[in-house]
């Protein structure tokens, strides 16, 4: 039986009402219900008869009103109904990532650091003397003068080619990005919902690289008995489905996704709960959901070592514990040459923003 599992909500302070305390239990409730904005609403309303979020001044007419007024609702086709606007969708991303990344200050486009030091447009704590072919612009002229002051004295000031100090540039690459969502039956199995955590992430990392990442690309691809692109629009309303998990049909899409891509620095980010159990072959399905099978195993780490000779590395979030699937997990990540985090739901998103951040794995050319 599909559903989900509630428990009593204690929250850590209760809200004092009006429309921005309102506004964003509503955006959160919305992650739970795929985007049915009626749902949301009725939960909400729910929330208000446990613990009096609303006032006699200021009740939930009113907010559904000042949604109205202010872009985050439509009505919908059925009379009564309510749809959920794009204001609404960037709402949630939003929101997904100052809960999840934190409060993030937005920089210029490309902003990715790398390990190697030279021509480029972020300064790091590094100097150096001057070098035939450095710029101008990265002489550290106050530091220069004083090197002169120094090595001269005031009376005989002079400044040399040895007096110029430098500082050290960063580059800074762009990255293309695959994220692949498991939405297979077990993503909402066993009493815990994993799907939503995944979403969120998803529309966090998105919101990240649009403020803080400009150039870089996002392309997201959800894998069940097959597997398929979905736009940004299209996450707010990401359910699972009655599938199987065809790991494999994931990896050929992203990989031939990246292939299109002309950036240097290509990467692909995986969330699964579990091991994979189907193939298609041709208009069938092979699917085997006992144990780990050999022919679905092997042809999946045929495709990590592909992945691998593409120079695509793979970071697996394994948000499952059996020590067989993870035992999988790091068979999968050693012959793709990537990482695998083995990460509870709480802190999926702090992972995957520290890999993605960091980038370890760039090549500067």
């Amino acid at each position: 039986m599909r559903g989900f599992g509630f428990s009593k909500f204690t929250p850590n302070q209760i809200p004092k009402g009006g429309f921005d305390e309102l506004l964003k239990l509503f955006l959160e409730l919305l992650n739970y219900t795929a985007g049915d904005a009626g749902e949301a609403l009725a939960w909400l309303n729910e929330l208000d008869k446990q613990y009096k979020i609303t006032n006699d001044e200021y009740g939930m007419g009113d907010f559904i009103d000042e949604l109205k007024q202010k872009g985050y609702l439509s009505d919908g086709e059925q009379a009564g109904g309510f749809n959920i606007t794009a204001k609404t969708e960037q709402s949630i991303r939003a929101s997904a990532l100052e809960e999840i990344f934190g409060k993030l200050k937005k920089s210029g486009k490309g902003n990715h650091r790398s390990p190697q030091s030279g021509q480029g447009d972020e300064r790091n704590s590094e100097r150096r003397e001057f070098e035939f072919g450095d710029s101008l612009d990265q002489i550290d002229m106050t530091q220069s003068i004083h090197n002169a002051q120094v090595n001269h004295g005031i009376g005989d000031f002079k400044m040399t080619e040895r007096d110029l100090e430098v500082e050290e540039m960063d580059y800074k690459t762009l990255t293309s990005t695959v994220l692949m969502i498991d939405i297979s039956h077990s993503m909402i199995l066993y009493g815990e919902d994993r799907i939503t955590p995944a979403k969120k992430v998803a529309m966090a990392l998105a919101e990240l690289i649009r403020t803080k990442y400009p150039k870089d690309t996002l392309d997201i691809v959800v894998f069940g008995n097959d597997a398929w692109p979905i736009t940004l629009k299209e996450l707010a309303y990401l359910q699972v489905g009655p599938y199987h998990t065809n790991t494999y049909a994931g990896l050929e899409l992203a990989t031939d996704i990246l292939r299109r891509r002309k950036t240097s620095n290509k990467q692909i980010f995986m969330i699964t709960d579990g091991k994979p159990t189907c193939l298609k072959e041709g208009t069938k399905y092979y699917k085997n959901s006992i144990g780990l099978d050999r022919k679905v195993v092997n042809k999946t780490l045929n495709m990590a070592a592909q992945c691998k000779r593409l120079k695509i590395p793979i970071t697996t979030f394994m948000i499952a514990k059996d020590p067989y699937l993870q035992q999988f997990v790091r068979q999968f990540t050693e012959t793709n040459g990537g990482k695998a985090f083995y990460s509870s739901l709480n802190n999926l998103g702090e992972y995957i923003f520290e890999d993605y951040a960091k980038n370890r794995r760039k090549n500067v050319r």
